[in-house]
């Protein structure tokens, strides 16, 4: 708190287990202080000394405790400050916006607890705001004397926000409405200002900024007729808020992207609505968001149901059925897939590729109900409305059907999975990243980290009903002799979340029963774990690779077969003249998220 010191954490393979060291800011110099097998998840008490955390189980890497260390002790001397007996709910900590407090939060699927304890006072115990119950999630802040609570209790299954004094437990019954749940608006997050609040509602399908006068004396119906709704520039775009710490501030600092613009930072100031851009990432080369077009459409999927799509293309690309058409989604565990801006992705579509997101079910990105259609029983929706998808898609011209390529990544690369054994004859080429594939297997086996703690994601295998439906779509399982189209499979040997063996397995099976001779690419990155390799540019080089493979699949390059190194080949550009741009971030979304496989 005194800007003295800095904490900070790093894993050094990709497996999540990180390493605290602690670094003076004034004079260089590095602590001794050094606190292993963590999360990145670290907050200071106001007496500049004391560092709370949360440390993983050494065996299932779920977090379990919340410790307290005081500078210039071991490790090995920390205090607990909370341990989580329930391995089906995952820890983290924060800070209220007030400074106050120390949040804890206990999170499993449908159920969540918060408990906060004085950051002034780093020795006394945290206290429950509210008692767990099953099916109630929420979140907490703390500003001029009062919590807020997000909350989904009561049928508010989009969510709701109240406030209440500060005194525990804080009961339903001594809440005040701020915001009423609305059928048509999914509240995700909030921020409070002294005069306002600003949530980031979903509606539409697409995340935005929503901003409220916070007078306690306004009824919460007043309260969202007296509220404005942050304009946006393209069809299809996603809004951030920025956290601020000044509890004075009247300005909003928020990001804004899309498909065709670069992640921008803009500050509102609230009292007179004027708004000013502070930054946009840059990118290399003679970029022109002018010079790429994106749409926002609907398919309707094969029950009826209207399935939200982003489109973006590079100006000039023909819409008339000849294009390739990159396809890209998740569809699992609420995760919504965000329409952002890729500077990787225009090498694409400065080659002709029509880039698709399908917000499928199992997002969240029509409601909560739009996850609820998509987990547990209903799970198969979200293939379907993928599949569903590329069919609008390849009738509208967007893309060739011959011509379709698809990735996904960990429960990504189980749709993948999915999709394959369900309709391989509509794509041409599919990567499949980190891929939870053996559904059953794994989640009948309760020592591998997650698997309880997901059994109200995908149901739990030991009652019959869950471990028949699993079946009948669990990748692995449903293997079959058939053709499938190019695979690129891809995961990593420290992977904690979906083990290297699974995908393994799944390409074993696959080669000894697939019948064409399309090219089955498998890869374990020996020093990566879910996410990747360690170090800010690899995921770069893991972009590329997929991205010669879906260009060469399309016929836009063909790679030099005859060298003997795999990764050394140099592919030359057959269909087009374009030069690609530089590539600033990666591409190809990882999972989200603590609680993802």
């Amino acid at each position: 708190p005194d800007n003295r010191l800095l904490a900070y954490a790093e894993d050094g393979n990709g497996r999540r287990q990180y390493t605290v060291r602690v670094k003076n800011l004034e004079t260089g110099e590095l602590y001794p202080d050094e606190i292993k097998g963590v999360s990145a998840n670290l907050i200071w008490a106001d007496d500049n000394k004391t560092l709370f955390y949360v440390e993983n189980d050494p065996k299932t890497l779920l977090t379990v405790r919340v410790k307290k260390h005081v500078l210039g002790t071991p490790a090995s001397a920390d205090t607990l400050v909370y341990e989580e007996k329930d391995t089906t709910f995952y820890l983290s900590i924060g800070a209220t916006k007030s400074e106050k407090y120390l949040v804890v939060n206990s999170g499993s699927t449908l159920t969540s607890e918060i408990q906060l304890l004085p950051l002034d006072q780093p020795k006394a115990k945290p206290v429950s705001v509210l008692a767990r119950e099953r099916g109630h999630e929420y979140s907490v802040d703390h500003f001029d004397g009062q919590i807020y609570v997000l909350s989904n209790r009561a049928a508010a299954s989009n969510f709701a926000l109240y406030r209440a004094a500060d005194t525990f437990p804080i009961e339903p019954k001594n809440w005040t409405t701020v915001l009423a749940h609305r059928s048509e608006a999914l509240l995700e997050n909030f921020e409070l200002f002294a005069g306002h609040i600003a949530v980031n509602e979903r509606s539409g399908g697409l995340r935005k900024i929503r901003v409220l006068p916070r007078s306690n004396d306004l009824p919460a119906d007043k309260r969202i007729a007296q509220s404005t709704l942050l304009a946006a520039d393209d069809p299809s775009y996603v809004m951030y808020m920025w956290n601020t710490p000044d509890q004075s501030s009247q300005k909003l600092r928020y990001s804004y992207t899309s498909l065709t613009t670069p992640t921008t930072v803009f500050e509102l100031d609230l009292s007179t609505q004027k708004r000013e851009q502070l930054k946009q990432d840059p990118v290399l080369g003679s970029f022109q968001s002018s010079d790429y077009a994106s749409e926002y459409l609907h398919a309707v999927a094969r029950d009826g149901t209207r399935v939200p799509i982003s489109l973006v293309y590079k100006k000039g690309t023909p819409i008339d059925g000849s294009a390739p058409l990159y396809q890209y989604s998740y569809g699992s565990y609420g995760s919504s897939t965000e329409p952002s801006f890729s500077p990787a992705r225009l090498s694409l579509l400065d080659r002709g590729f029509v880039y698709a997101i399908a917000h499928i079910r199992g997002g969240q990105e029509m409601g909560r109900s739009w996850y609820e259609d998509g987990k547990l029983l209903t799970k198969k929706n979200t293939f379907t409305d993928f599949i569903d998808v590329t069919d609008h898609l390849v009738k509208q011209g967007y893309g060739h059907k011959d011509r379709i390529v698809a990735a996904g990544g960990s429960a990504g690369g189980l749709l993948m999975g999915a999709v394959l054994n369900m309709a391989p004859e509509k794509y041409r080429a599919i990567a499949a990243h980190v891929p939870f594939v053996d559904v059953v297997t794994t989640m009948l086996d309760e020592s591998i980290p997650l698997t309880t703690g997901e059994f109200d994601e995908w149901g739990n295998p030991k009652q019959k009903a869950y471990y028949d439906y699993m079946l009948s779509y669990s990748p692995y399982d449903q293997v079959k002799k058939q053709a499938y189209p190019m695979l690129l499979v891809t995961t990593g040997l420290h992977d904690s979340q979906v083990q290297y063996f699974e995908p393994a397995k799944w390409v074993a099976k696959l080669r000894t029963l697939k019948t064409d001779q399309n090219p089955l690419l498998f890869k374990i990155n020996m020093e990566a774990g879910h996410g990747g390799r360690s170090g800010r540019f690899e995921r770069m080089k893991e972009v590329a690779q997929e991205y010669v493979f879906f260009l060469e699949a399309v016929g836009l390059i063909e790679v030099d077969k005859s060298r003997e190194s795999g990764t050394a080949d140099t592919p030359r550009e057959s269909g087009t003249a374009d030069t690609p741009r530089p590539s600033g971030t990666a591409d190809t979304p990882r999972a989200s998220g603590t609680a993802d496989k």
